[in-house]
């Protein structure tokens, strides 16, 4: 496993459980509790966490994984996920992307359809995630908007009111959010509050939302609320989404497509 791969795992499961002990993460990773000393180290001259005796904790109580650092961990679900959402958008439609692992996926999944491969332009891609357009902008039957703002490096997201400005002059068909969580009580939620309101006011100019989220996101919440759940058309998630949740989401009058 190469250093930046453990790093990443590292962080992640760090994130997950809070805390981590030398020896408890040199077994997991199958790598000597020398490496993983180091590995906190270095990690923790970087601000990412904050070393213990024996171990490492989150820095700080609440604590958003960068998107440099979040590992393949869902992948193959995010995959799926990103597919479906991908083929739920017609040749011809805006698009609005929010950022994160998941619509990153969804801008992969549209860029190899190939009943995009031409047009003028095929598609209209709206989105305020710089990793999203720069991954986009070099397929020419993409038309690309990008809103402008404050770049958010957590996520790579464009925040602020320039930003606004942009959002407040559009209109689209459909906007696809990722999410931190997402709960039939408390909606769709992201970590920050800021981006939080740049994807609530990406909802308000669609015409239609999609929330593109693997089963672990569902039932949780976070702290920054995007939108309510009853603003959402149609949630996109994975198989292992618990039945009784995904039937909530449907009687409330969600579509609810498991891949």
């Amino acid at each position: 496993m190469s250093r930046d791969a453990r790093w990443k795992t590292l962080l992640e499961l760090l994130v997950e459980r809070g805390r981590l002990d030398v020896e408890e993460a040199a077994a997991e990773l199958e790598v000597s509790a020398a490496t993983i000393r180091r590995d906190f180290d270095q990690l923790a001259e970087q601000q990412m966490l904050v070393r213990t005796r024996g171990g490492a904790v989150v820095h700080g109580v609440s604590y958003e994984l960068p998107l440099r650092y979040k590992t393949a961990r869902h992948v193959s679900e995010k995959q799926r996920v990103a597919k479906a959402v991908a083929d739920l958008i017609a040749p011809g439609e805006a698009v609005g992307l929010t950022g994160g692992t998941t619509t990153t996926e969804v801008a992969r999944a549209l860029a190899v359809r190939s009943d995009l491969a031409s047009g003028t332009p095929a598609l209209t891609v709206v989105t305020n995630a710089l990793n999203i357009a720069n991954e986009l902008a070099v397929r020419p039957q993409f038309k690309i908007v990008v809103t402008g703002g404050v770049a958010r490096p957590q996520s790579y997201e464009l925040i602020g009111p320039l930003a606004d400005g942009v959002l407040a002059q559009i209109t689209i068909d459909v906007a696809v959010l990722g999410v931190v969580a997402f709960d039939l009580t408390h909606g769709a939620a992201a970590h920050d509050e800021a981006e939080a309101a740049i994807n609530r006011l990406l909802c308000e100019r669609a015409e239609r939302v999609i929330v593109a989220a693997d089963s672990s996101k569902l039932g949780q919440r976070a702290f920054a609320r995007i939108c309510a759940a009853d603003a959402v058309d149609t949630l996109v998630t994975d198989t292992a989404a618990d039945p009784e949740t995904v039937r909530r989401f449907e009687e409330a009058g969600l579509r609810v497509v498991t891949v």
